[in-house]
């Protein structure tokens, strides 16, 4: 459903009726809505924690109590490592290049981020030609086992798209292989099997409610012993992205260089309110409430339809829903903006009549109710 209708340039003079608004407007799909919770108990800490050496155990405490909380939220075997470093995943995908790759990679491409890493690889010029396995937006295609293949490039949730796919290590594949997910927009509200991933990484601005900046990487033995070996050997890797070297430091609780602290709080705030209120199970309930009664209210609606068809691939954290020609979903996010709540447009580069909608945890089901309500009231303004 491609958008035949020209961008609005101002937003529209449509008031929206006060009682209808939710109490918080933030909608974006990342950066994502960070807690007032959060903020506060980072202002309540600021002059012993913000401005201090990295190095220190005023913020080695605190990363390590990160560490540990992720190893609980993702309930991590025996082995594996919470490792980060300073940059979002787009630096992590280079040093998986240089550091975690040994020759060959296949990629699932179905979205602007998938699609990145694969054509990343692509110029490396000391790797081969990756393989990668593509699907019209909307849907994901799967894993097929290759003997040349040395590492499985998935993507757990598709930001762009609002698709979401399992994590299963393809049948058949050579033992020694690795896979590795980018679970950015997926990681603690999505829940996924550590026996099948080697590498977990992510960047916190998602999810877990703070700003971007650091990207951790959950890395199991046997991608620890891949770092390692490659590490080892004659393959020159800048310092900056070695992860051997951001290993060595994040089992110290530190970083290579200085660190957003304000980023490491915000993580850890949002991990541990995770995890007191239950766990992933509790993070994946509320995006799941939450996506549910965006697609439910869009199939019931005369004007909107889910853009992912098949219901097992839509997102419970990215919720993208399809408009038809009657309304123009740009002029409806200009709108809504207009009024307070923000965020709501369309991934650029799809092109679609479309509204892309977060349902993160730190996102409440009742704003995302008055979301759907004023979206009707639009809509209803903008058609009679």
């Amino acid at each position: 459903m491609q958008s035949s209708h020209p961008v609005s340039q101002e937003p529209l003079n449509i008031q929206i009726p006060s009682n209808l608004l939710p109490a918080d407007g933030r909608f974006a799909s990342g950066p994502s809505k960070v807690r007032p919770e959060a903020v506060a108990g980072l202002a309540e800490i600021a002059d012993g924690y913000l401005g201090t050496s990295h190095r220190k155990p005023g913020v080695k405490d605190i990363v390590g109590r990160l560490r540990s909380g992720m190893t609980s939220l993702f309930e991590l075997p025996d082995g594996w490592e919470v490792v980060l470093g300073n940059g979002g995943t787009t630096l992590f995908w280079d040093a998986a290049a240089f550091g975690l790759i040994e020759q060959q990679t296949q990629h699932l491409s179905f979205g602007e981020f998938s699609g990145k890493f694969a054509s990343g690889v692509a110029k490396v010029p000391f790797l081969n030609d990756p393989q990668i396995i593509s699907s019209d937006y909307g849907s994901h295609p799967n894993p097929v086992a290759e003997a040349s293949v040395d590492m499985y490039c998935l993507t757990h949730n598709e930001t762009t798209t609002g698709v979401t796919m399992p994590l299963v290590r393809p049948a058949g594949a050579d033992p020694d292989s690795l896979v590795a997910v980018d679970a950015t927009s997926a990681a603690g509200a999505i829940a996924w099997d550590p026996s099948q991933v080697d590498c977990y990484y992510f960047a916190p601005q998602k999810v877990l409610a703070s700003d971007g900046g650091l990207w951790f990487a959950l890395c199991s033995p046997a991608a620890l012993e891949r770092i390692e070996r490659i590490d080892a050997s004659d393959r020159w890797i800048p310092p900056g992205l070695s992860l051997q070297t951001a290993v060595n430091n994040s089992v110290k609780n530190q970083t290579y260089n200085t660190p957003a602290l304000a980023t490491i709080y915000l993580t850890l705030h949002q991990v541990e309110w995770i995890n007191s209120g239950g766990g992933l199970d509790f993070a994946a309930g509320r995006s799941q409430a939450m996506s549910d009664h965006i697609y439910t209210w869009a199939q019931a609606s005369g004007f909107a339809t889910p853009f992912v068809e098949d219901p097992s691939m839509r997102s419970p954290v990215v919720a993208t829903v399809d408009f038809d020609d009657s309304v123009n979903a740009d002029e409806i996010a200009n709108a809504l903006r207009a009024n307070g709540v923000l965020d709501t447009d369309g991934y650029r580069k799809l092109g679609r009549n479309q509204l892309r909608i977060a349902c993160f945890p730190a996102i409440e089901l009742a704003d995302i109710q008055a979301l759907t309500a004023c979206i009707d009231y639009v809509v209803e303004a903008l058609t009679t």
